[in-house]
């Protein structure tokens, strides 16, 4: 039997044009995506808060020491561990059954260094240059 054979035969054709359905995206992976973005976002904007925070970027549109992002990357940080940590309680199965068990773990490491980001953005902006 050729290589060429089967993959023409009736039932290699058949499973290979099955259409994507919408439904086969379960809440646990929504979930998990929407949390791991949320933290990716807090995580970047903790790192731009903490860079400023200590003086390294200046930008002229947005004076001062970026207290404002600290405090939205803690928040995004914690909505994102949170949502994470949800997911990954409440996935059943392990890694690689659908579930989003891996996206919550990966949400709530991203989520947790979003906080650690933004926190210590917040400790180096209370500080008074000497």
């Amino acid at each position: 039997m050729s290589a060429l054979s089967v993959l023409t035969s009736p039932a290699v054709v058949h499973a290979s044009a099955q259409p994507f359905a919408v439904g086969d995206f379960g809440s646990g992976r929504i979930g998990a995506t929407v949390a791991a973005f949320l933290g990716l976002a807090g995580a970047m904007v903790g790192g731009l808060a903490l860079a400023r925070a200590t003086g390294r970027v200046r930008t002229r549109s947005v004076p001062g020491t970026g207290r404002r992002g600290a405090v939205a990357a803690v928040a995004a940080g914690i909505i994102s561990a949170a949502l994470g940590l949800l997911v990954v309680v409440t996935a059943e199965g392990g890694l690689g059954t659908g579930n989003g068990l891996g996206g919550g773990i990966v949400a709530l490491i991203v989520g947790l260094i979003a906080v650690a980001l933004g926190t210590l953005a917040l400790t180096r902006s209370r500080r008074v240059p000497a």
